[in-house]
């Protein structure tokens, strides 16, 4: 298992002054944006030092390096798929010190890109002004550019929750009594639907993260409805997963039985006869969903975004079809969209993943 250290390098660069004829041209009504200028703009955490502006550049820079150090987190889903790399973003340094026109110049994925853009706009937002560009003795206009690099490194083979250390790597994982077929077999067993939900035909997925201790104890780590269903469907998700107390054997590392976790999906289907035609087209939309994803995967985007769409289309509320779409949107910087559809997954589902990046995703729009 690997963490996830951040290792943050900024761009030291030197660029050609403009000549005395091209400053003498420049006016304070000037709103050209300039990529190289004779003073860089820089992070103001060094002014009081009395000292040379190579010294203050230095010390800027540092200073900077620190904030996104302490700021920046690497993403889950970057740290899932192992992205390592440099990101890349840019933005303007306006005449009066503050940040505008931000873009991610080179991403690795992940997340990465937009949450080092979460950290900048964060900088703005806290009312920091930089020192401007200067030309000629005049403040100006000036683009900055920032690499940030994201490195994973070795980490403990545990997390601590609360008062649980959960590990991560085993040397045998954690194992249902008799597999995981068995698994399934006693979960499809014991499911029962909430009767509250045969009306309105409610169906859905419930996933749920639970914790299984050396004493067979099973805990509750996470609940996700990703259709909007109810405290029912919920009693009923948790009834069940803890109801498995005892019939786990423990997952092991160097030799003794520890704490670990596992993941449940629950999908939940109406059997009222009223119902069943509904439940084939969820079963389409499942079946759309899967295809989009691949075609995605595989390059054919726009192809791939139609089958998720046709499958939003039949049910408007499945967060998980939403999450995907989403997430789609992303990878092709379409932030907009990206932006409506994890928005209303938000407020189906009520995950959280996104909660730091998504209002940076909604202001690119």
């Amino acid at each position: 298992m690997r963490t996830f250290v951040l290792s943050i390098c900024l761009l030291l660069s030197v660029f050609p002054s403009l000549s005395a004829q091209e400053g003498a041209a420049m006016a304070d009504s000037d709103t050209t944006i300039y990529e190289a200028v004779e003073i860089m703009p820089r992070f103001p955490a060094c002014e009081d030092l009395d000292t040379t502006l190579q010294v203050k550049n230095q010390c800027a820079q540092q200073a900077l390096l620190s904030v996104m150090y302490q700021n920046i987190n690497y993403p889950l889903e970057a740290r899932q798929n192992n992205n390592e790399g440099t990101v890349v973003v840019n933005f303007v340094v306006e005449k009066d010190g503050s940040l505008s026109n931000f873009k991610i110049v080179k991403d690795i994925g992940g997340g990465c890109g937009l949450e080092v853009l979460r950290v900048v706009e964060g900088i703005q937002e806290a009312g920091v002004k930089w020192v401007p560009g200067m030309n000629n003795g005049k403040a100006v206009r000036s683009r900055f550019t920032l690499p940030i690099r994201f490195k994973l490194e070795e980490v403990p083979p545990f997390t601590v929750l609360g008062r649980d250390t959960v590990y991560t790597q085993f040397e045998k994982p954690l194992e249902f009594k008799g597999g995981e077929e068995a698994l399934q077999a006693y979960l499809t067993e014991n499911l029962e639907y909430p009767p509250s939900g045969n009306d309105s035909c409610r169906m859905g997925r419930i996933e749920l993260q639970i914790i299984v201790r050396p004493d067979g104890d099973v805990r509750i780590l996470d609940l996700i409805d990703y259709s909007g269903l109810d405290f029912d469907f919920w009693y009923e998700a948790i009834s069940l997963a803890t109801s498995t107390y005892g019939k786990w054997v423990p997952a092991t590392f160097e030799g003794r039985p520890v704490t670990a976790a596992y993941d449940i999906n629950l999908p939940f289907f109406p059997p009222a006869a009223g119902c069943q035609q509904r439940v084939e087209q969820y079963q389409q939309a499942n079946q759309l969903a899967q295809e989009g994803a691949e075609l995605f995967d595989s390059g054919e985007k726009e192809a791939g975004l139609e089958k998720l769409s046709q499958a939003i289309a039949l049910f408007p509320d499945n967060a998980n079809y939403l999450i995907m779409r989403g997430q789609a949107y992303l990878d092709m910087n379409r932030f907009g969209e990206a932006c409506e559809d994890l928005t209303r997954a938000r407020r189906i589902s009520f995950i959280d993943w996104y909660d730091g990046v998504l209002p940076v995703i909604c202001k690119q729009e």
